[in-house]
This record gives structure tokens, C-alpha cells and sequence, in this order.
């Protein structure tokens, strides 16, 4: 593949920009890379305390919850991140000839990185929540990688939409909160009707998280459907980004 091409020729910078992007974001703080893991698990803590305490809710409830948290912070992230990569780049972009989405696809290494660190904390309080680590955890992976290429898809989209349009930010902040409600992170779906548990499916981070639940909680392999899911919306927002960001890829550097 000519990106893959690419970014082996480009390795030495694509390498830097994702010590580059580590180093800002931890430039004078005294925790570091502690602050990847730390964030999403304070938001775990407050939310177990309070639906745990004033909901009462079931068994396993500490890995139910982590995994929505979790999924849910890589996507928002790695989007986040790669919506700004362009822009903050511009001085780079207009002045070498670079391919413009190794910018993104660095800040998408480093947020994979920061998951990695969320993650190993993840099996730790799945072995607390007493989990029975399976074979069938190893699908993980699966799940991962599909999000991994969405987060790319989306990242194009945005970070071509935000070089023209810096309203944008604003807009997807908006988007995202509601996300984060609509995709089941700190609620079960069992007592809602089927046909709202169907409607749920229609967003891919609930897909995601569903299946990463479904392998740690349940051990079972999850239906062909979900699998089907999980690949198609992977690939359809990541040839929706390539078609966005080749028609506007020669625009970019007149509006840095």
C-alpha cells in the first residue's frame, strides 16, 4: 500500500512528531504519563460510587463500567487529537512536502499508546471484579483494531472539516457529550425495549464497547452481526475520510 509506503520513507519524522506530541502533552507536569491512565479512572470511581451506591447496580458492574469509560476515552481522544493535527502543524505542512495525514496518524499512535497504558490497568481491576480470564478475551483485539481504523476515518473528516471551519471543534464537543450518553458506558440496555437495544446498535462506539464486554464478561464469542458491524463501520468512515481529505488535500496550505 502507498501509505504504508509513505510512512516507512517518512519513518525518522513520524517517529518524532509521536515523541513530539508526548512531550507537549506532558510539558511540565509532575505525574507525566500517569495523567493517561488517571483520567479516565477518575471518571470510573465517580461513577461506580454513585450508581453503585445510590442504584444498586448487579455483578461485575466495575468491568462494565470501566470498559465503556475506556473505549469511549481512546475514541474521543484519538478524534480530538486528530481533528487539530493539520492545523497545528501548518508551519511543517507549508513549508516541506510531507504526506499531511502522517501528522494524524502520529497522534493516533500516541493515543493508542495512552490506551495500552488504560488497558493493563483495565485487567487489573477485571482480575479485582473477580473476571475469568479466557481465551476468548483475546478477541479484544478485534474490537481494538476496528476502532483504531474508525478513529483514523473520523480524524480525516474531521481535521479536513477544521482547517476550513474552526466551528467545528465546538460542534463535535456537543456530539461527543451526547455520544457518550447514547452509547450505553454507565447503563444497562437489558430493561430497555428490543427495538431501542436494536436503534442503539446504529452507533459504532456502542458496537465496540458491546463486544469488548461481551469476550471479558461474558467469555462468549459475540454474533456474526456485531463482527460484521464493528469491520463495516471501520471501513466505511475510513474511505469517507480518504475521499474527504483527497479532494480538499491540495486546499490545505492556503488556509494555514
Amino acid at each position: 500500500m502507498k501509505i504504508l509506503e509513505k510512512v516507512n520513507r517518512y519513518k525518522f519524522l513520524f517517529s518524532e512528531l509521536v515523541k513530539r506530541d508526548f512531550k507537549q502533552k506532558y510539558k511540565r507536569t509532575v505525574l507525566g504519563m500517569v495523567w493517561s491512565a488517571l483520567s479516565p479512572i477518575c471518571s470510573f470511581i465517580i461513577l461506580k460510587f454513585v450508581f453503585e451506591n445510590f442504584f444498586g447496580r448487579g455483578e461485575h458492574y466495575t468491568t462494565y463500567l470501566f470498559i465503556g469509560i475506556m473505549v469511549n476515552s481512546f475514541f474521543a481522544e484519538s478524534t480530538n487529537n486528530g481533528m487539530f493535527s493539520l492545523v497545528a502543524n501548518g508551519g511543517i505542512i507549508s513549508k516541506v512536502n510531507v504526506p499531511k495525514y502522517i501528522f494524524l496518524l502520529s497522534k493516533n499512535v500516541s493515543c493508542l499508546i495512552n490506551f495500552g497504558i488504560t488497558f493493563v490497568i483495565f485487567l487489573v481491576f477485571a482480575y479485582i471484579d473477580h473476571i475469568t480470564f479466557t481465551p476468548t478475551m483475546l478477541l479484544i483485539v478485534y474490537p481494538v483494531l476496528c476502532l483504531i481504523v474508525f478513529n483514523i476515518g473520523v480524524g480525516l473528516i474531521l481535521s479536513a472539516l477544521f482547517v476550513f471551519f474552526r466551528d467545528i471543534q465546538y460542534i463535535y464537543s456537543i456530539f461527543t457529550q451526547l455520544l457518550y450518553y447514547v452509547s450505553a458506558i454507565f447503563y444497562t440496555v437489558d430493561a430497555l425495549p428490543e427495538h431501542v437495544q436494536k436503534i442503539l446498535m446504529i452507533n459504532p462506539i456502542y458496537d465496540y464497547i458491546s463486544y469488548v464486554r461481551i469476550v471479558t464478561i461474558n467469555g462468549v464469542v459475540p454474533d456474526l452481526t456485531l463482527h460484521l458491524l464493528c469491520a463495516g463501520y471501520a471501513l466505511l468512515m475510513l474511505v469517507i475520510g480518504m475521499i474527504v481529505y483527497k479532494v480538499n488535500n491540495y486546499k490545505f496550505v492556503f488556509y494555514f
